[in-house]
């Protein structure tokens, strides 16, 4: 009863010694790690930090700035380019059988299995710039907004 009342619950702490039927490898998962146990209460949580920063802070100037036409404009023509840039990275979550393959934990995994080499480290580098521009960009909104 109380695991059925856990399992209904949004919050699920889990105890690394607490199996299912006394057998760790009931709580792996296909490739050795821990069972993933998100929900989609903590997916919607995860989205919900992600989007809400410094750019939806400065979104109703860039429209204001923009105008009524081109603002809205840009404003879908960035969400598509969003949905597509997701749908291209959730296929890449495996590699290369998308149903058997190996997991793909970071985009330097993903670049890895799929274009291997030296474009791993270009890879790394466009991450490190993007940090450091999120980085100066938090700074000055945190400013400002101060």
């Amino acid at each position: 009863m109380a695991r059925e009342m856990q399992k209904n619950t949004m919050f699920i702490e889990q105890n690394t010694g607490d199996y299912e039927n006394g057998d760790p490898q009931k709580n792996l998962d296909d490739d050795g790690r821990e069972k993933r146990t998100g929900t989609w209460v903590t997916a919607s949580a995860h989205i919900i930090t992600a989007v809400i920063g410094s750019g939806v802070l400065s979104l109703a100037w860039a429209i204001a700035q923009l105008g009524w036409v081109v603002g809205p404009a840009v404003l879908i023509a960035f969400s598509f380019i969003t949905y597509f840039t997701s749908t291209l990275l959730a296929d890449c979550y495996r590699a290369p059988d998308p149903v058997h393959g190996k997991r793909n934990y970071t985009y330097m995994d993903v670049v890895g299995a799929y274009l291997g080499g030296r474009k791993v480290q270009l890879c790394g580098l466009a991450q490190y710039a993007n940090l450091l521009g999120v980085t100066i960009g938090y700074t000055i909104t945190a400013s400002i907004s101060m």
